[in-house]
């Protein structure tokens, strides 16, 4: 990368959110804890602060020294990142009379670089309980609300600007303006794109790799599907891709993913290693110890099949930005182990190459799409790792599988042939450890109940049920309950995320 913006990460719930629109606009980005500025990396053009859910005035809240940042590159507060900037600098910032969450009319009052071209009145999105209160000599104001008079501001005479609102959600209708406006004024050159993206790593890769050979664990899912195509384009023959059947992935999944692969070229080994799971998986009901069991019988598996393999070097990994952004906290601190991060087993004494560690999981598929991959590979819905062992509550057997996998076909297969998969972010078919009473022609039933799950999302960080037309949801529920053996109830999952997962386990 010849150029990038830097987000100084403080703690919101929305600085990815940032970096993604900052992608979009076509400019690489990094996110890097507040207090972790990379000094000395020539490809800085300018940085951005994000919110926080700290005040500015909590005893503990993130600060950092501004001052050599500020006369280096052009800089833009948001929300918190804002009230740093102004409170650095002598402002007073003190708990709102009126505080703002929500929707909000902006008006500017003064012509400035930031706001270029954006409508004198907008919509803006607020999330904040302080405001500043005063301006320091130096500041102009620049844009306000009808509770909040410093909504926006600029430093005379220093491309240094903040603003009270959050231009990164899209409630705030100008927002992408703003931010775009912004990157004019640090004079990037917008050339981030999906083509330049496997330009560079494909050149990149073949400098890295050389003639060693990689093995590279495929899951059939987007993330391993373009991982393995980019690598394959930069080293060929010298990569092979291994897909380890669990005996929890969905119906004719195994199959059907290795017919996928083999058109596109790839060097496959398939390894049928139900049984083994199936047997370590018996009588375990405790949702992290079958996690657990899945993920080090995968490693084992794959293990082994590396050992087969001669002179492999290289452990090609699926990890993707949010994962190391997850990874760790802003103070360094991990806060959840991400089986992409640092999980490599030491008795495999591999070096890890990780061709996808720079995107978000959108950009994942426009590069796919780039790489002239079929869609249906890349808009596929995301599914565990774990598969359908966290789909299935409670123990494990080779039947509850049988029963999770026809369910679950028919409610995606149903999906598909209704025009309602790729309005959906993830769905699947969920059998519960409950038994209900029912009535199948003149006899009474005991039998076991599934219930559907479908969200929407963009990122997974947050998702909503998504509202399927109740004609559908009777055609799938009356499908399953006649056609799968075991099922006499189907319940449909209308919890959001908050405060629900999208699994159930």
């Amino acid at each position: 990368m010849d150029e990038k913006i830097i987000i100084l990460d403080f703690g919101s719930q929305t600085t990815q959110l940032i970096g993604r629109r900052i992608r979009e606009l076509n400019t690489y980005c990094e996110i890097v804890p507040y207090n972790k500025f990379p000094f000395g990396d020539e490809t800085v053009k300018g940085v951005i602060l994000s919110g926080s859910p700290f005040s500015v005035n909590d005893k503990d809240a993130f600060k950092t020294d501004l001052s050599q940042i500020r006369k280096t590159y052009p800089v833009l507060g948001i929300c918190y990142g804002a009230q740093l900037i102004a409170q650095l600098e002598g402002a007073n910032v003190s708990k709102a009379d009126s505080q703002e969450y929500g929707r909000a009319q902006l008006t500017t009052s003064a012509k400035d670089d930031l706001f270029e071209g954006v409508f004198e009145i907008s919509t803006v999105w607020m999330s904040h309980g302080d405001t500043i209160t005063n301006l320091p000599e130096n500041f102009q104001l620049t844009a306000s609300t009808a509770d909040v008079e410093v909504a926006a501001y600029h430093i005379r005479d220093e491309p240094t600007w903040g603003v009270q609102f959050h231009p990164e959600v899209m409630h705030t209708d100008e927002g992408i303006k703003i931010l775009s406006n912004f990157l004019n004024i640090c004079g990037c050159k917008r050339n981030w794109t999906p083509a330049s993206f496997v330009k560079s790593t494909v050149r990149s890769l073949k400098e890295e790799l050389g003639n060693d050979k990689v093995i590279l664990a495929l899951s059939g899912g987007v993330d391993s599907s373009v991982r393995a195509v980019l690598l394959h384009q930069a080293i060929g023959k010298n990569l092979t891709c291994v897909f380890v059947d669990h005996g929890l992935l969905r119906k004719n999944e195994f199959e059907n993913v290795l017919t996928d692969y083999e058109h596109l070229g790839l060097n496959v080994i398939g390894v049928d290693a139900k049984e083994r799971f199936y047997k370590e998986l018996a009588g375990i009901t405790d949702p992290e110890e079958k996690r657990k069991i899945i993920g080090k019988g995968f490693i084992d598996v794959f293990d082994v099949e590396a050992h087969k393999l001669q002179d492999i070097k290289w452990l090609a990994q699926g990890t993707i930005y949010p994962d190391i952004i997850e990874s760790l906290s802003i103070t360094g601190t991990v806060i959840k182990s991400h089986h992409n991060v640092g999980g490599l087993p030491e008795k495999m004494n591999l070096k890890l190459c990780e061709p996808l560690k720079l995107l978000f999981k959108d950009e994942v598929r426009q590069i796919g799409l780039e790489l002239g991959m079929e869609p249906h590979l890349i808009h596929r819905h995301p599914f565990p790792g774990p598969g359908l062992g966290i789909r299935i509550l409670g123990d494990i057997t080779p039947e509850k599988v049988r029963i999770a996998q026809e369910a679950d076909d028919i409610f995606i297969s149903n999906l598909r042939s209704a025009g309602l998969y790729d309005k959906v972010w993830q769905a699947g078919a969920i059998l519960l450890p409950v038994q209900s009473v029912g009535v199948m022609g003149d006899e009474r039933t005991y039998e076991n109940t599934i219930a559907l799950r479908a969200v929407t999302s963009t990122d997974a960080m947050t998702a909503d049920w998504s509202q399927l037309p109740y004609e559908f949801l009777a055609k799938v529920s009356n499908e399953i309950i006649n056609k799968v053996k075991g099922i006499n109830r189907v319940v449909y999952d209308i919890s959001s995320k908050p405060p629900a997962t999208i699994e159930w386990e």
